[in-house]
């Protein structure tokens, strides 16, 4: 996988820019504690759009509806007290299971 540099910007509606980045041919992953866990190997051939909720609350009923997959983070031998990590946890756990699928 290469790592591609992209603008950062602030949408005004997140669920119409998810729209534009499939459009562009971004495959929209969302992250959500509770789901299938993250597999970067099964991505790897994508152009992939992450997308992170607010913690404690996470990903918004819309921009959920709107993703391709959501997907989790796997976190074996945490014997069950530990369902979520913060936002910049997960998108560093997140952004490394994707290049590890490169």
């Amino acid at each position: 996988m290469r790592w591609r540099k992209c603008r950062c910007c602030a949408p005004v509606n997140l669920a119409r820019t998810l729209v534009a980045l499939k459009a562009a041919g971004c495959w929209v992953v969302g992250l959500d504690s509770g789901s299938a866990p993250l597999s970067g190997p099964a991505l790897a051939q994508r152009r992939v759009a992450l997308v992170l909720g607010s913690e404690g609350e996470g990903l918004r009923r819309l921009t959920r509806e709107t993703c391709d997959e959501v997907a989790g983070i796997a976190m074996p031998g945490s014997g069950g007290g530990l369902d979520s990590l913060n936002v910049s946890a997960a998108a560093a756990v997140a952004l490394y299971e994707l290049g590890r699928g490169a």
